[in-house]
């Protein structure tokens, strides 16, 4: 669905169509300039995920930007109404309802609300979060933090995608992806797997490049397959019992002193020599019953996948 970005410039009143991308600064380049040594050559950007989502991100601008007057430091998902600061600038966005005109036969029209349509579906989750941020943003300069945790914004989103993924939500230092499970879905969730080694590489890449941490970044992962609603509210997202326990198994990690743990949900599409070595039963909250899990260090899950792909192209003895 449409969604603006309005403010007002000396050329009046200005209403820019959100695209996939829309880049705000000082610079010409910019799908929106502002002339203000305030603002940044490269500023924020507001960027879409999936059909109807879009966050505020600032890239390291030196006056930060705002939404609803509280600075931000990562990617802010943004909805109808926010306003948003950028140097001594007001943007206001907008987000229209979905809506369509029936025309009948009759000289009046009739108008009718397009209900979004929800979907029960077999969907994979991913949740990935960087351990100790609350603390690691106490320590290092909002200007460098924000900088940060827009590259690795970017760099998730990509990887997710590569990997034939998509990123439903960015919760401050947390992503939450999804994947349509299919018909096939040991392939499914290889690239569940692979997704999860391609964000540690990324993290590992942007931490090692930022010389002000204390610390390196670190991120435990929770994998879980299960039935969901697709298509809920504006941002089209997926929610049920089997979003809510992958976020369970991302903290699970933390508890298990591992990098990534899986529910049986999900290991159970691949060769049994795949999870044996790594399987446990865990107590998780809101569960009655222990949740069976396989769970590993990012060595031994990539380990475990070249050796696996290795097995299954192996021609027949």
């Amino acid at each position: 669905m449409p969604a603006f970005l309005c403010y007002h410039s000396s050329e009046g009143e200005q209403r820019v169509l959100c695209e996939s991308v829309v880049t705000i600064g000082r610079d010409k380049t910019n799908r929106i300039v502002l002339r203000s040594k305030s603002v940044s050559r490269r500023h924020a950007i507001v960027q879409r995920l999936g059909e109807a989502d879009y966050y505020l991100v600032d890239v390291g601008s030196s006056n930060g930007s705002f939404v609803n007057d509280q600075r931000i430091s990562v990617p802010f998902h943004i909805k109808d109404g926010d306003e948003l600061q950028i140097g001594e600038t007001q943007i206001r966005f907008e987000q229209e309802e979905s809506t369509g005109v029936l025309d009948s036969m009759e000289d009046d029209t009739e108008r009718t609300t397009l209900v979004q349509s929800t979907r029960i579906q077999q969907i994979t989750i991913l949740v990935a979060d960087i351990r100790g941020y609350t603390q690691l943003s106490e320590m290092v300069p909002i200007g460098d933090m924000t900088r940060l945790m827009s590259e690795w914004f970017h760099e998730v989103n990509a990887a997710v995608a590569r990997n034939g993924g998509l990123v439903d939500k960015f919760i401050g230092d947390c992503v939450y992806a999804r994947w349509q499970a299919g018909d096939d879905l040991t392939a499914s969730v290889r690239k569940v797997l692979s997704a999860g080694l391609a964000i540690r590489d990324c993290t590992s890449r942007i931490s090692s490049a930022a010389d002000f941490l204390p610390a390196p970044l670190r991120i435990g992962i929770g994998i879980n397959t299960g039935h969901a609603a697709v298509g809920i509210g504006i941002d089209n997202t997926a929610l049920g019992d089997a979003v809510n326990l992958a976020f369970r198994l991302e903290t699970a990690s933390k508890d298990l002193g591992v990098d990534v743990v899986v529910s049986e949900s999900s290991f159970s599409a691949l060769p049994e020599e795949f999870w044996s070595r790594h399987r446990d039963d865990i107590t998780v909250k809101g569960k009655s019953e222990p949740v069976k899990v396989a769970a590993f260090s990012f060595a031994e899950l990539e380990e475990r996948l070249e050796s696996s792909h290795t097995l299954s192209e192996a021609p027949p003895a």
